[in-house]
């Protein structure tokens, strides 16, 4: 069934990939940018071009998720051009790496407004005419340093990572009894290239502290044990497939947490702890009803 989709995050690797796997796949793609007369991202043309070419339905909207009054015209057009939404694919991200004392708090507010932020304005938006629909399906990209080991100076992305995990898991639970669906897509992103082109502390002096002091070997250290492990970033498309697969389940089927490659950080197996006590408690306090999504009606 072809479902109205909106994915943010596209200018990045992974948005690319998603927008053309599920516009390939039959769905009605809204991709989002910040301005609607960009010319796209490297490697993504033009929605409207995509289209032509390809023969399915591609589409730009203007969507800048750091303001809510751009975000909330935008859920109104696509719900005006449709009649309904029907999937978010929360996507939209900014990686840092670095000391965290060395990244100022302003640095912190801004990966949250980014990271975890945006996903919350954009559900407030939406939500309301999911809720009215009585079908949804939230599928939200993490990643493995949100619940795996802990690598120094992946601090400040890995906490705002796991705030939006615990965001989604929070969702979970109060949108079942609603219809909607959440999903978790964990890409086991270790590769050095993950983090060795992300964003650095605004605060260099500090920066340079620790690249002088006894931790002056840890990054090196860090992104070399990481390179043996994972020898290459995962492939964008892996995690596009991933977030299409989900899309394309039938109602009830969908997995609440999607883990694939390596688990070099244990991050699937504290995953599967975490989420079995999750369960266990829901059942213990006379909730377990919402650990599957039932539909309205």
């Amino acid at each position: 069934m072809r479902k109205v989709i909106v994915v943010t995050g596209a200018a990045n690797s992974i948005g690319r990939a998603t927008c053309k796997e599920l516009a390939q796949a039959g769905h009605t793609v809204y991709v989002a940018m910040r301005e609607a007369g960009d010319q796209g991202a490297p490697g993504l043309d033009r929605p409207e071009a995509e289209a032509a070419k390809g023969g399915f339905d591609l589409r730009t909207i203007e969507f800048d998720v750091s303001s809510e009054a751009s975000v909330n015209a935008a859920i109104e057009t696509i719900i005006a051009d449709n009649d309904r939404l029907d999937v978010i694919v929360h996507n939209a991200r900014q990686v840092v790496y670095g000391p965290t004392e060395a990244f100022a708090p302003e640095q912190l507010a801004e990966l949250y407004d980014i990271n975890v932020l945006s996903a919350q304005r954009l559900n407030r938006a939406a939500l309301p005419q999911l809720r009215k629909q009585g079908e949804g399906l939230l599928v939200w990209v993490t990643s493995s340093c949100a619940r795996g080991g802990s690598v120094p100076f992946l601090g400040a992305y890995a906490s705002s990572k796991a705030a939006m995990d615990a965001l989604a898991l929070g969702y979970a639970g109060e949108l079942a009894r609603w219809g909607i669906e959440t999903s978790i897509v964990v890409p086991s992103a270790l590769g050095p290239g993950h983090y060795v082109r992300s964003g650095r502390p605004a605060d260099t002096i500090r920066a340079e502290e620790y690249a002088d002091g006894p931790t002056a070997d840890v990054s090196e250290t860090a992104l070399a044990g990481l390179a043996q492990l994972s020898p290459r970033d995962r492939a964008p498309q892996d995690v596009a497939r991933a977030i299409a697969d989900v899309v394309n389940m039938p109602f009830g089927q969908r997995p609440l947490r999607v883990h694939f490659g390596a688990d070099d950080d244990g991050a699937a197996a504290v995953d599967a702890v975490t989420d079995r006590a999750r369960a266990e408690l829901l059942r213990r306090i006379g909730l377990e009803d919402v650990l599957s999504p039932a539909l309205l009606g």
